[in-house]
């Protein structure tokens, strides 16, 4: 999907229920962002930060980025894909029902994820628990490199 997305209302949304709804733009993992993301974590095992013992004892023979790193990179609909959901005052991260890491990601890479509606419930007149189905992907790959069931609150 190369044209931006726009779903106008809560029912349209609705009606995209069991749809991929949008493809992410591609993201370059660079040694800087897992640096960062193994300061903000905490997270210093060697397979990511060190760059000469990877090439010398990793089978990948190069850092790889953390699990969680993607997930965080890609998890967001909103701000990873050329879409325009319904208009809200505010949506909030709700957690994930279920998160797989599947694949490797070695510095370097670009991935993006796809986003596919899996449900949306009434919490309340204003407030719906929206259900995602995100697979994180790497260019050239052939298997995802993570599968994870996302949540979001958006309160109208």
């Amino acid at each position: 999907m190369t044209d931006k997305v726009v779903i106008k209302t809560m029912d349209e949304l609705r009606a995209k229920i069991g749809q991929e709804v949008a493809v992410g733009k591609w993201l370059t993992v660079t040694q800087e962002l897992i640096n960062k993301f193994a300061e903000a974590s905490g997270d210093y095992q060697w397979i990511h930060v060190d760059v000469e013992r990877c090439k010398k004892e990793s089978p990948f023979k190069t850092t790889i980025a953390h699990g969680n790193l993607t997930l965080c990179q890609l998890s967001s609909i909103g701000r990873n894909c050329d879409i325009e959901l319904p208009p809200a005052k505010m949506g909030v991260n709700y957690g994930s029902n279920k998160v797989r890491f599947t694949g490797v990601v070695p510095v370097g890479s670009r991935i993006r994820g796809r986003y596919k509606l899996l449900d949306i419930k009434d919490v309340d007149a204003r407030t719906s628990l929206i259900t995602w189905g995100v697979t994180g992907e790497i260019e050239g790959g052939t298997k995802p490199i993570f599968i994870a069931e996302t949540l979001s609150r958006r309160v109208e």
